[in-house]
């Protein structure tokens, strides 16, 4: 009976010492040494809104549509695929270095 009176002593001591840790830790006085985990943070890079997003599809679907119409010729066709291609490319490292500086 007298083991089960210290192991629940000990419970209570072990409880108590862990909610002052806990306490400590909502402490917002070093926030320069913890990131925040909380609210919204700014993206790197501005994100492509929806508007440029649907442009950027209509300028695809209507040269897709010229090539099968014949408004435009293959090699026209395939050039602007290549400044698409060469965009798509570049655009990746060209944004790391803008955020890198």
């Amino acid at each position: 009976m007298l083991a089960v009176g210290k192991q629940r002593s000990l419970s209570w001591m072990s409880a108590l010492i862990l909610a002052g840790v806990l306490a400590g830790c909502n402490s917002t006085a070093d926030l320069a040494t913890y990131p925040s985990v909380y609210g919204q943070r700014p993206a790197a890079m501005q994100q492509m809104t929806s508007e440029e997003a649907l442009n950027m599809q209509g300028q695809l679907t209507a040269l897709a549509g010229q090539r099968r119409s014949g408004a435009i010729s293959e090699a026209e066709y395939q050039l602007r695929l290549k400044e698409l291609q060469l965009l798509a490319e570049q655009h990746g490292a060209d944004t790391l270095k803008q955020i890198e500086n």
